[in-house]
Formats: structure tokens, C-alpha cells, sequence
């Protein structure tokens, strides 16, 4: 997934339809010199609305279309004729999209299936015509109603991604070099922090023709939740992975001090996500010794998981390909393990 086309968030100026004003008539032909009103009431205005699309993976056709405008409703004519509604701007996002106000961050929905529609901005009513205003002590009104003009809002769409497995970790623990190796991804790796700006999706295969999804994450450091570093802008993706594999280099200062932190910001974040799954990888295992790795097993963090069952540690090189059969075996019997829960 390059960078270069993956977008996953855009904000929109959205300008719905306003409605069409209502009309005054009164009815005329040439058998009736003074008919009652027959002003017929104004069309709907158009709305934006959201509809999503299990095709699309990023909004990158959103990216530069920084207006969108929705057509107003006609006036009403003679005769009861109600004026055309506006068409309504259909905008098309993957699954997984959230819309929010710009100015108050406000949640208004998240698409999750294919062919959801929701309304984004509402298009204005239409106005009555004068006959609807017609009673018994009012025979002829000479007056009609104005269409409710339309809105103008400013959206963010923000896309999650869907993966089995997301990674999560500091920046350079070797999150992007662990895709690589077992996947047919091809991140962007270097030896610097903040390497990977754009998630990173990978398919990585398993026995007996099996595979899942796996998506690296931009480094997390403390305060992510706050927006420090690339902020809880990615943090985001992680709340649809099933399964969270959290990567701590061997060569940290604090194991246990790391994986706190990276606990704490998930959970400062969203605390529905420590109900997830999780797995430990210690990463960069070729640096040491079997004597050595052994003798650091005291300093990893033990954990458990909502269920409380213990949750699994290992140690691993993407480099050597050490302990990565081993990932896979754990990573898939604990997105099992999710399944069999969420029964």
C-alpha cells in the first residue's frame, strides 16, 4: 500500500440543496373565472449522503474534491404540481469510514456494511404551496411557504482499517520489517523513527492454504492519545483488528516499562481495546544469545488477557527468521480464539 495513494482522511465543505418555495395560485380556466388556490408545494433540496463501497480501500477520491454541493428543490407549480427534489450527492467511502464535524470532532456514524447509506447533510424541505393553507374562514390565501434553505457544514471522513492482525509498537521496534518478511508487503523500511506514515496492509500465507490480514500501524509513542508524534490519527486502525500484536525491540532499555506504556495509550485512547487479543513479540532476537534470551524472560511483562488467559510471548527476528513459524501458529489460534469468543 503506497503512500502515495492511500488517504485515509479527508475534510469536505458539504453544501446541501435548499428547498423549493412553495407556490401561489389561484385556479384558472376558461370555465372558471375565480377558482380556489392550487399552489402546489416546493421539492425537497438535495442532501449529501454517505453510502459505502466493500471495493474501496482508501478515499483517495475524495482527496481533492474540497466541495461538494447538492442541487436545490424546484418551486412548486399550478394546479397541486410539486416542484422535482434536488438530487442528492451520493459519496461512495470504504467500509470502516467515520464521519465526524469538523468544528466539534462529533461522531455522526461509521460505515459497516456494503450498500449503507447515511445521511451526511440533510437537504432543506420544501415549502407549502398556498392551497395547503386553505381553510374554511380562509378560502383564498394569497401566500405560500419559502423552502428551508439547505446547510452548509464542513466533514472529516476518516477511514479505519480491516485487519486480522495489527501491529503495534514505538517507532523503529520492526514493525515494518516483520511485514515484509511475511508478507509480499514492501514498507518502507529504514533505521530511523517514524519510518512508516501510512499503515501498511500485508496478506501473510499460512499452512494448508490459510492466510490473514496483517496491517503495520505507524509508531505509537507516549502521549499518542493526546496527538503527540503522528497522534491518535493511526491509533484509529487499530480498532478493527481482531488481533494485536504488540512488537518491543530486545535491545529497550525497559521491556516491561515499554509494553506499560503502549497498554496505557491504547487504553487512554479507546479502553474498549484491551478487550482484543494481544501477543508479544520481542523483535531483533538474532542480537543475543540463547544464554541471554533466556536470562530475559524474567523481564518481560506478564499479562493477561480479558478472558485471563495468559497472553503469549515470543521471541522472534524477522531478519533470521527466527520464532516466525511460531508467530503465525500463535497469531492464528488466537484470531480463533477471538472468533470462538464473539460467538
Amino acid at each position: 500500500m503506497s503512500g502515495s495513494n492511500f488517504v485515509d482522511y479527508v475534510k469536505i465543505c458539504c453544501r446541501s440543496g435548499a428547498g423549493g418555495a412553495g407556490a401561489v395560485h389561484l385556479h384558472r380556466d376558461k370555465l372558471t373565472a375565480k377558482g380556489g388556490p392550487d399552489g402546489g408545494d416546493g421539492g425537497k433540496g438535495g442532501s449529501i449522503v454517505v453510502r459505502g463501497n466493500a471495493q474501496l480501500w482508501t478515499l483517495l477520491h475524495l482527496k481533492y474534491r474540497k466541495h461538494v454541493i447538492a442541487d436545490p428543490g424546484v418551486p412548486g407549480g399550478s394546479s397541486l404540481k410539486t416542484g422535482a427534489d434536488g438530487e442528492d450527492i451520493i459519496l461512495e467511502v470504504p467500509l470502516g469510514t467515520v464521519a465526524r464535524d469538523a468544528e466539534t470532532g462529533e461522531k455522526a456514524f461509521e460505515i459497516e456494511a456494503d450498500g449503507q447509506e447515511e445521511v451526511l447533510v440533510p437537504g432543506g424541505r420544501g415549502g407549502k404551496g398556498n392551497a395547503f393553507f386553505k381553510t374554511s374562514t380562509l378560502q383564498t390565501p394569497r401566500f405560500a411557504q419559502p423552502g428551508e434553505p439547505g446547510l452548509e457544514e464542513w466533514k472529516v471522513l476518516e477511514l479505519k482499517l480491516l485487519a486480522d492482525v495489527g501491529l503495534v509498537g514505538f517507532p523503529n521496534a520492526g514493525k515494518s520489517t516483520l511485514l515484509s518478511v511475511v508478507s509480499a508487503a514492501k514498507p518502507e523500511i529504514a533505521d530511523y523513527p517514524f519510518t512508516t506514515l501510512v499503515p501498511n496492509l500485508g496478506m501473510v500465507r499460512y499452512r494448508d492454504n490459510k492466510s490473514f490480514v496483517m496491517a503495520d500501524i505507524p509508531g505509537i509513542i507516549e502521549g499518542a492519545h493526546a496527538g503527540k508524534g503522528l497522534g491518535s490519527r493511526f491509533l484509529r486502525h487499530i480498532e478493527r483488528n481482531a488481533v494485536l500484536l504488540f512488537t518491543i525491540p530486545v535491545d529497550t532499555r525497559d521491556i516491561r516499562q515499554e509494553y506499560g506504556i503502549l497498554l496505557s495509550e491504547l487504553k487512554l485512547h479507546n479502553p474498549e481495546l484491551l478487550d482484543k487479543r494481544r501477543v508479544v513479540a520481542i523483535t531483533k532476537c538474532d542480537m543475543i544469545d540463547d544464554e541471554l534470551r533466556e536470562a530475559l524472560r524474567s523481564e518481560v511483562p506478564a499479562d493477561r488477557q480479558s478472558d485471563g488467559s495468559e497472553v503469549p510471548v515470543l521471541f522472534i527476528s524477522a531478519v533470521a527468521n527466527l520464532g516466525i513459524t511460531e508467530l503465525k501458529d500463535v497469531l492464528w489460534d488466537q484470531m480463533n480464539e477471538r472468533s470462538f469468543l464473539n460467538r
